[in-house]
Formats: structure tokens, C-alpha cells, sequence
């Protein structure tokens, strides 16, 4: 751990490291969403192509499917070669197979260079949620995480309406959004620096094998891994279907999916704001049990009302209620990774959020077709109680000093 940065507690956003590591998160989002606005016309200027339709849509999704299978290798360099090198070498490659759409000749090697721009996120993921591990502990590491969940939502706007922009000139100018992060390189660097120094013989600014819970982490990693794909899978139920639920129930679904994503989008990142404050004041079972909680009175107020107020009104309670479990994942997570481990822990916990986002669709969409949205959304508003009351459980019989992370 960079001990220098704990015993100095600049605020953050005075901090290059940290905002080096806020912005890095937002490449999670910017991966899949700056692309959307320019399919339609993309799929028009390849249509000779064989299997067009299918293969453009395919690129918003190919780098979650790159993830999966890289991010636990990355968590495992991380802990092996270190995390800001890692970090860095992720952010170059994300840049150029990004970026590379706007130049490329053909279709496939298009979505080829979107299978490399997954392996990057996996990289940049892994390696950032570790080194925020190493660089923030406690309340501070809380508040960094809440922040990171509201600059995520908000730069998701700022992306897809600068990409929305550019589309209306050319489909492959959204590519170009990609070299954005070339910016972050030198605050990236900064971090190499402080890593490289604390590595050097003698020096004692990284622990090894501290924290965690000894020997039993593995287990509790296991199961963050599967809460967190749980919950992302069926979040992801809004993204994925709630444009064929707004036509299903007549509501325009182009203009009323904008709508509906940007109001979860927009009451996640505020909720996001208190992330900190509530578990610092609660623990963070009771913002579990608050998180999901909301999260089923969103898909309750969406099923039981087919109306547009309802559905914005759930939307906002989803958003809300995601925003404060997301961040609470990764706090657990680095909570019970030991330091040397936290690589690898970082691999796995982005590798279950990707597996959720893939497996929504493959799993719940053929359940909606046999049984309808109404049975899928109460089902999750019911898993979502399950989980609220787990967690409320777990406030009511730990002591303070374990509800609080």
C-alpha cells in the first residue's frame, strides 16, 4: 500500500492519483455506450456484408464478452507485475483498439479490434479497483468508490450524447471518443512512479499478505462474485428489455428509452453522492438492505402501473438503489482480500459484473417470451426483498465495528 497517500489525506480532487483513477473508471462505460447512436448508419454502410445487422450489433457487446475471460489473468499480473503498470499498458491498448474502428476497412476487423478493446477494459478494471485497494482504507476508500459510481453514471450521459453528436456527421466518427483517455497517461504515470518507489528493496510502503480474512477469502470472494452477477443480471433487465417493455405497454420506445435510462442514470449518480455518509452512518449491510430494497419498490412500482410516470418513477428507484450496492461490492471485495491478493479479487468481481450483463439477456429473454414481462420483474423485485432481508439480518446481528467496511 502507498502509505504516503493515507497519512497525507489530501481531498480527492486535489489528488492526481485519485482523479486519475475516477477518470479510469468512466472507460468501463465509454467501452460499450459510445458506440449505440451510430449502429443504425454503421449497419447501412456495411450492408453487403453477410449477417450485417447481426455482426454490428454484436460490437456493443463483444468487449463484455473479452472481459469475462481476461479479467481474472489480469488480476492475477496485477498481483505478480504490479497494478500501475498494468493500469497504464491497459489504458494504450484501449486507446488504439478503440480508436481503430474510425480507420478500419471492414466489418469484421472492426469487431475483431472490439474483442482487443475488451481485453483493455479487463486490464484497466482489474488494476484500478486493486490500486484503490491500496491507496484508500476505510472511510476514505468509501467515499472514493461512491464518487467513482457518480462519475460513471454521469460521464455515461456526457459519452453517448458526444457520440450521438458525431454519429449525426459520420458512423465512424463516434470511434474517435476513444483517444480520450490518452489524456489520463500522465496522471497514470504518477501512479507507476509511486508503485515502482514503494517496490524498491528496503522499502516498506507495500504490504504483504495483510488483511483479509487468512485463509478463508477465497470462499468469500466466491460468494461477492455471485451476489454481484446475481444483482448485475437482473439490473441489467432495464438496459436490455426495457425498450420492449415501453412497446409493449405503448409507450414510444425509441424517445422512452432515452428517457427512462437517463432518469436511472441520473438519480443513480445523486444517490451515489451519499454512498459514503449512509455507510459510514448505517454499515454497509444496512445500505445493502437500503440498495436492494429500493431496487425491488422500482420493479414493483414499473410491473404494477403500465403507465409512463410508473416507469420513470421505478427507473429512478432502480438507479438509485444500484448506485448504492455497486460501490458496495467493491468495498467488501477489498475488505476481505488480503493486499497481495487484491489482483486477483479485483479479476474476479469484474469478471461476475460482466457475466451478469451477458447472461441477462441469454437467460431472462427467453423467460420473458414464455411467461411475460410481469412474472420476470416481480420475480426480481422478489429476489431483491430475499436480498434486502439477508442483509438487513446480517445489520441487526453483527456488531458496529463489523457493519462498518
Amino acid at each position: 500500500m502507498f502509505q504516503d497517500h493515507r497519512k497525507s489525506y489530501r481531498p480527492s480532487w486535489l489528488d492526481a492519483a485519485a482523479i486519475g483513477l475516477l477518470l479510469t473508471a468512466t472507460l468501463k462505460i465509454m467501452a460499450n455506450a459510445t458506440i449505440s447512436p451510430a449502429l443504425p448508419d454503421l449497419e447501412a454502410s456495411f450492408s453487403g456484408v453477410p449477417n450485417a445487422a447481426y455482426l454490428t450489433r454484436f460490437l456493443v457487446a463483444a468487449p463484455s464478452l473479452t472481459v469475462i475471460l481476461v479479467a481474472p489473468v489480469a488480476g492475477l499480473l496485477a498481483d505478480r507485475i504490479g497494478k500501475g503498470g498494468l493500469l497504464v499498458g491497459g489504458v494504450v491498448l484501449f486507446v488504439l483498439a478503440g480508436s481503430a474502428g474510425a480507420f478500419l476497412p471492414d466489418l469484421q476487423s472492426i469487431l475483431i479490434s472490439r474483442f482487443v478493446l475488451g481485453a483493455a477494459v479487463a486490464l484497466t478494471m482489474t488494476a484500478q479497483i486493486a490500486l484503490v485497494g491500496d491507496l484508500f482504507d476505510g472511510s476514505r476508500r468509501n467515499s472514493f468508490l461512491g464518487w467513482q459510481t457518480v462519475v460513471i453514471n454521469f460521464s455515461g450521459l456526457i459519452f453517448i450524447g458526444l457520440a450521438g453528436t458525431l454519429a449525426g456527421l459520420s458512423p465512424r466518427l463516434p470511434f474517435l471518443v476513444y483517444l480520450l483517455p490518452v489524456f489520463l497517461l500522465p496522471l497514470l504515470a504518477r501512479i507507476r512512479l509511486q508503485e515502482r518507489k514503494a517496490l524498491r528493496p528496503g522499502n516498506n510502503g507495500l504490504q504483504e499478505g495483510a488483511n483479509g480474512w487468512n485463509g478463508t477469502w477465497p470462499v468469500a470472494a466466491a460468494a461477492i462474485c455471485g451476489l454481484t452477477m446475481c444483482t448485475v443480471m437482473l439490473f441489467f433487465l432495464m438496459p436490455s428489455q426495457i425498450p420492449f417493455y415501453l412497446m409493449d405497454v405503448g409507450i414510444d420506445p425509441a424517445s422512452g428509452t432515452a428517457i427512462t435510462l437517463g432518469v436511472l442514470m441520473l438519480s443513480g449518480g445523486a444517490m451515489a453522492m451519499l454512498f459514503k455518509r449512509l455507510s459510514d452512518a448505517l454499515g454497509l449491510p444496512a445500505v445493502f438492505a437500503t440498495g436492494f430494497g429500493t431496487m425491488a419498490a422500482g420493479f414493483t412500482v414499473i410491473v404494477s402501473y403500465a403507465d409512463w410516470l410508473p416507469v420513470l418513477t421505478g427507473a429512478a428507484l432502480i438507479g438509485a438503489g444500484y448506485s448504492l450496492v455497486q460501490p458496495g461490492f467493491f468495498v467488501l471485495a477489498l475488505k476481505i482480500a488480503p493486499d497481495n491478493r487484491r489482483g486477483s479479487v479485483s479479476g474476479l468481481v469484474t469478471t461476475a459484473m460482466f457475466a451478469g450483463q451477458v447472461v441477462s439477456p441469454l437467460l431472462l429473454t427467453a423467460w420473458l417470451q414464455s411467461y411475460g414481462f410481469q412474472s420476470v420483474f416481480w420475480a426480481a423485485a422478489g429476489v431483491f426483498v430475499a436480498f434486502a432481508i439477508a442483509a438487513l439480518a446480517a445489520a441487526l446481528f453483527s456488531t458496529p465495528g463489523n457493519a462498518k467496511a
